[in-house]
This record gives C-alpha cells, structure tokens and sequence, in this order.
C-alpha cells in the first residue's frame, strides 16, 4: 500500500511545527516532550521520503542521522584530535 506523498509532506509539516512547539516550551536539557517531537519528525520524514521515491523515484537532499552514526562520527573526530 503506497502513500501519497503529499499526505506525508503534510504529516512531516505537521510533526516539524510540533517539533518547534516543543523545542519552544522546552523544560530542561532532557525534556522528554522535546525528545518525542524530535523522533516524529525523524518518522514522518522517511515516510515521506519513501513515499516519494515510491511515486517518482526521486529522494531529497536531507538524510536522518541515528544514534550510533553520530557517535561513530564522534569517535573518529576524536581521534583525529588526539
């Protein structure tokens, strides 16, 4: 079952202004509203992108970096350093 991409433009859209909301009412370093919103945004944008490959094969210029690849880019920044 293919999703329309305008659909998931409009979901992305959606969870990019809760995003903002949140970031803007943030309560502390490890506010878990802040945290939540961040992850919706990171979902809604590969269902769009997926979506969008799906219907047109074309992909946006943006990637969404996990956990472990920042940590590896940390790891080896690091040891340039050194």
């Amino acid at each position: 079952m293919s999703i329309d991409p305008r659909v998931a433009l409009q979901s992305l859209t959606a969870a990019l202004e809760e995003h903002l909301a949140a970031a803007s009412a943030r309560r502390g370093e490890g506010d878990p509203t802040v945290e939540a919103a961040f992850f919706a945004v990171a979902d809604a944008f590969e269902v769009y992108e997926d979506a969008l490959y799906e219907s047109f094969s074309e992909v946006t210029p943006l990637q969404v970096f996990d956990d472990e690849e920042e940590d590896d880019d940390d790891e080896a920044l690091e040891s340039v350093e050194d």
